[in-house]
């Protein structure tokens, strides 16, 4: 999994804005975040996060509210945003071989088994992103990936 810096920014952004809603802490509140600020509070370049922003309130995961008191806010609980939605906001599949998905790779005689290899890669990086939610991220002392009481979401 290669993890890019639109990737990595979206994610930041998200827990920032979940951060803010939240107190930091996991319980609701109601703030909404500039974009301005936020860039600057991530060290993300202005004009790179206004397009992350962009794709992520397309994708559902982010309200956005205009005027001089407006920014963004999460659509839904930070318990029910994961990892893994965020991503595939921002960036598609999850894993990809030669650009395109994992699912797509066809592979003959020898190789063959590669085309397991790469859905089994993909699984697994979906079980771990698909489990982490914000909250997560957030809460103190948590281990990202490593909660196994909760289904995967799809």
């Amino acid at each position: 999994m290669y993890v890019s810096a639109r990737s990595d920014y979206a994610l930041r952004a998200m827990l920032a804005v979940a951060a803010a809603r939240t107190g930091g802490g996991g319980q609701a509140g109601g703030g909404l975040v500039k974009a301005a600020s936020l860039a600057a509070a991530q060290g993300i370049p202005l004009s790179f996060l206004q397009g992350i922003l962009l794709d992520l309130r397309r994708a559902g995961l982010l309200h956005s509210h205009r005027g001089t008191e407006g920014g963004y806010a999460l659509t839904r609980p930070a318990v029910e945003i994961t990892v893994g939605d965020v991503l595939r906001a921002v960036g598609g599949s999850l894993t990809t071989v030669r650009g395109r998905p994992a699912e797509d790779a066809g592979y003959h005689r020898v190789a063959s088994g590669l085309g397991e290899v790469w859905l089994a890669v993909a699984g697994a990086i979906a079980t771990v992103v698909d489990r982490t939610t914000l909250a997560d991220l957030l809460a103190e002392g948590s281990a990202p990936g490593s909660r196994t009481d909760r289904p995967v979401r799809r």
